[in-house]
């Protein structure tokens, strides 16, 4: 009987092996040996992108946790090209605690913009103004990005709280590329270097989300909808999708 059952285990881990690093030629790509994606729109036409389920996720963990605080999303917010972000947080997580909500654009032709402004240059952006700025997956169509996170930081009062989020790995960002450009992709380390010169090293805090499975839905342009929380939540520094940075402006800076 322990020979049989020696026998046994040692199959059933042979095949563990085999399921885990298939053989060079019984590997199968299956749905994904497709020259072009399941969608050609992030996947919105099918769900919530990926990289903006991570959006969400970081966001809503430096934000109000009811008995605890109030978090960094707080008193008067800045959110560059739009109000989504800002505007969900102060009507759910942040509710009670944000005073007021600009918008930040280069251009005034964006109907919601309050703040004209270039991050790039600095130019039109205040100074010491904003307790909390929320910058999603822009900075890598500003070519000068170093100049940009000078902005985030001189545009925050001491104290001050940039929330940013950066793309790893994605396919090219369109419309923005024919519009404004498409620049740059960041991992960690990356992230961390160009905020630190800035911030302070010990102001940054890094988040990286993604794994081999979101990575590959991703560039295919699969649905959050269509992976499991768990999968969703899994990370592999290796295969980076998003990188999300909280980055502090010191008290007596």
């Amino acid at each position: 009987m322990s020979r049989l059952a020696d026998t046994a285990t040692r199959a059933r881990r042979a095949l563990r092996r085999r399921i885990a690093r298939p053989p060079r030629g019984l590997a199968r790509i299956g749905a994904m040996h497709r020259p072009r994606p399941v969608s050609a729109t992030w996947g919105f036409d099918r769900g919530t992108p990926v990289d903006r389920w991570y959006v969400d996720d970081f966001l809503a963990r430096f934000s109000r946790v009811p008995g605890y605080g109030a978090g960094d999303v707080r008193g008067r917010v800045m959110e560059v090209g739009g109000d989504t972000y800002a505007t969900k947080l102060a009507a759910g997580p942040a509710e009670g605690v944000v005073d007021s909500i600009d918008v930040l654009h280069v251009s005034a032709e964006n109907p919601k913009a309050t703040v004209v402004g270039d991050l790039a240059t600095g130019e039109g952006v205040p100074a010491r103004a904003f307790d909390c700025v929320i910058c999603t997956q822009t900075l890598h169509v500003i070519y000068d990005m170093p100049g940009a996170v000078e902005s985030l930081h001189r545009t925050l009062r001491p104290g001050g709280v940039a929330l940013v989020t950066v793309p790893g790995i994605t396919r090219s960002c369109i419309p923005d590329r024919d519009y404004w450009g498409d620049y740059w992709r960041l991992t960690s380390q990356s992230a961390a270097r160009l905020f630190g010169d800035v911030f302070g090293a010990g102001n940054v805090r890094i988040e990286a989300y993604g794994n081999l499975l979101t990575a590959m839905g991703f560039l295919q342009g699969m649905a959050a909808e269509e992976f499991r929380e768990w999968e969703l939540r899994l990370r592999d520094l290796d295969y980076e999708v998003l990188i999300g940075i909280r980055a502090q402006r010191a008290p007596d800076a």
